[in-house]
């Protein structure tokens, strides 16, 4: 018995979507290996810049050290991995757009574009914002609270963890304006909703800085204070570019 047409067309469309899928992972993960080879000779030097926030505040004498016999080689690699795929994240992402806009309707794609740029930009400000000021606000306070007869050295691999993760936070915590601009064009709230939370939207950002940022008040409130200007520049940004239900199916 013949196969139906359609139910051809359709195999031969999901194959065709698969291969596309494919080639845009190459050349996604090809980007990443090419920045990461190029940044492999600079591992330590990466390394060495990343870990100043914390060195410029050790007591005299203090440094950091490496627990494991290994650490001090894949230690940095993994930087230059991570450092790879922040540089690497625009190709990422054009070419997960590339994947996906032939699917979207036009006022989607007028919508998503902005968003999507948006966010890359807003998560480099969130690492950056964490680098330079919260990271040696932090560390200032950590190193004052040391107790008397403890000397303050830590390992290499453990502070990287805890680096990315700051970058991570603070780059998600950054996304606040994208955020915003989602929901209302999806419908789930409007301007009216929006600031009516106002207070309810300060008080978590204060609970999400508490439970991210080391334990010191400078950085909660560095982290807080930064979401809820994002927050109202949310809602202005809801207020030039989103028409209710924008992003609903059917809409214009």
């Amino acid at each position: 018995m013949a196969t139906p047409e359609p139910e051809v067309d359709l195999q031969q469309g999901l194959f065709s979507h698969l291969l596309e899928l494919r080639s845009r992972l190459l050349k996604a993960s090809a980007t990443v290996l090419v920045v990461l080879l190029a940044l492999v000779p600079f591992a330590n030097r990466l390394y060495t810049e990343l870990a100043a926030p914390l060195v410029a505040r050790l007591p005299q004498g203090a440094h950091l050290i490496a627990t494991e016999v290994a650490s001090p080689f894949i230690t940095p690699l993994k930087l230059a991995f991570y450092a790879a795929l922040f540089i690497s994240m625009p190709m990422i992402l054009y070419q997960l757009w590339a994947f996906v806009s032939p699917g979207l309707y036009k006022h989607e794609k007028r919508l998503a574009r902005p968003l999507l740029g948006a966010a890359l930009v807003l998560f480099y400000m969130g690492c950056a914002f964490a680098y330079f000021l919260v990271l040696p606000a932090a560390f200032r306070f950590l190193t004052a609270i040391t107790p008397q007869g403890v000397e303050m050295m830590t390992d290499i691999t453990h502070y990287l963890d805890f680096v990315m993760l700051m970058f991570f936070a603070f780059g998600l915590c950054f996304e606040v304006p994208v955020a915003v601009v989602i929901l209302a064009a999806v419908g789930i709230v409007d301007l009216d909703k929006l600031r009516a939370s106002r207070r309810y939207a300060i008080v978590g950002a204060f609970a999400i800085a508490a439970f991210i940022t080391p334990p010191d008040i400078t950085s909660m409130i560095m982290l807080a204070v930064p979401m809820c200007l994002l927050y109202e520049l949310g809602m202005l940004a809801v207020r030039w570019l989103v028409k209710p239900g924008a992003l609903k199916p059917g809409a214009g």
